[in-house]
């Protein structure tokens, strides 16, 4: 009896280890397969200061894992899975956060690591610029489109748009200059709208432009009308002006002359004008009754004097009223010996027909 149980322990002992080993063999047969992890992101082209996920997996989908990750020599972070794969989250603010990246696989004593991954930097673009020639005949049109981006990582590709329906390829320009596109179409006589896009490889990054729209004259309009219309009425007003300072500027000069002209003659002309009768039955110096002396006034410009002349100082003249019209000459005044009027010469009117009137000292 003792002997069969001993031979049952015996048995059962020996199930349990060969069972054991052969769990241990299974295992060690699935470490042996484990392949090497790998290390992903949606993107490697990130943003200043942008934070991002990285993704670490195995194709051993039967394994508890232990996932450890690194950036170069640091150690950032522990998680475990099985089957699915597990997330870092990272921040990109400097240049060392670009990496290399990489991660580790661990189970029991089987380690394995994944491939570098490193991050890119990329400066994302800003909303571009569209810019539109038109060319226009009876019944077609010629457009050039333009567009470019002032910022943003090159390269840079470009797409043209017609309202919402893409109309160009993408032209992808690797510098900083305009992507253009030429086209022909029909002149139809309506309103069309264009507008641009700008990406680069910065993902969910696209920017685009304010649409321009384009206005038909129709079939033989004019496009370029209104451009040189405003050039033209321009030139006529310049040539307006010129024409006008050619002609007033002569006529301007010669009334200015005649008005300084006619004031250096009534400056000079005292004494114009004479209203004077002399007596030549009043050799005694008497003073005719009514003929005093009056203030002279000057009509010059035209020709004629009409004054009277005031009285000399201490000079016995007879004065008598006449008026004389003609043009003026100046003349010697006489006056009694030793006394002067201001001035050396008077205007004296020229008597039409010859002579002159002129009053004299008696």
């Amino acid at each position: 009896m003792r002997s069969r149980l001993n031979t049952l322990l015996f048995w059962g002992t020996f199930s349990s280890v060969t069972f054991q080993n052969a769990v241990l063999d299974r295992e060690t047969t699935k470490i042996d397969e484990l392949p090497s992890p790998r290390l992903y992101s949606e993107t490697n082209v990130v943003m200043k200061g942008q934070n991002v996920s990285l993704f670490c997996s195995n194709e051993n989908k039967s394994l508890q894992i232990t996932y450890s990750l690194f950036r170069a020599d640091k150690y950032l972070g522990t998680q475990s899975g099985t089957g699915e794969p597990v997330i870092f989250n990272v921040n990109i603010s400097e240049a060392p956060d670009l990496g290399p990246y990489k991660c580790k696989a661990e189970v029991l004593q089987c380690v394995r690591y994944s491939r570098e991954f490193n991050f890119t930097i990329v400066d994302p673009v800003t909303a571009p610029e569209l810019s539109i020639t038109v060319t226009q005949t009876e019944t077609e049109r010629h457009v050039t489109l333009l567009c470019i981006s002032a910022n943003g990582s090159l390269p840079i590709s470009y797409t043209f748009f017609e309202k919402d329906v893409t109309i160009s390829p993408a032209i992808s320009k690797n510098r900083r200059e305009p992507a253009r596109f030429n086209f022909t179409k029909k002149n139809s006589g309506e309103e069309e709208e264009y507008r641009c896009e700008a990406r680069n490889s910065l993902p969910n990054h696209t920017k685009y432009s304010l649409p321009v729209t384009v206005t038909s004259t129709g079939g033989g309009g004019c496009p370029f009308c209104l451009q040189l219309l405003l050039p033209g009425l321009l030139l006529l007003l310049m040539v307006t002006v010129l024409i006008l300072a050619l002609w007033i500027l002569p006529k301007y000069k010669a009334r200015k002359a005649m008005r300084d002209n006619v004031q250096r003659t009534a400056e000079d002309c005292r004494e114009v004008g004479i209203y004077a009768n002399v007596s030549n039955h009043q050799a005694d110096g008497a003073s005719v009754p009514g003929m005093e002396p009056r203030q002279c006034v000057c009509t010059a410009p035209d020709g004629k004097c009409s004054r009277h002349c005031p009285e000399a100082q201490g000079s016995a003249l007879l004065w008598s009223e006449i008026q004389v019209v003609g043009p003026i000459t100046p003349v010697p005044f006489l006056l009694p010996r030793g006394r002067r009027l201001p001035g050396d010469t008077l205007c004296h009117p020229h008597v039409p027909g010859g002579g002159t009137n002129r009053a004299r000292s008696l």
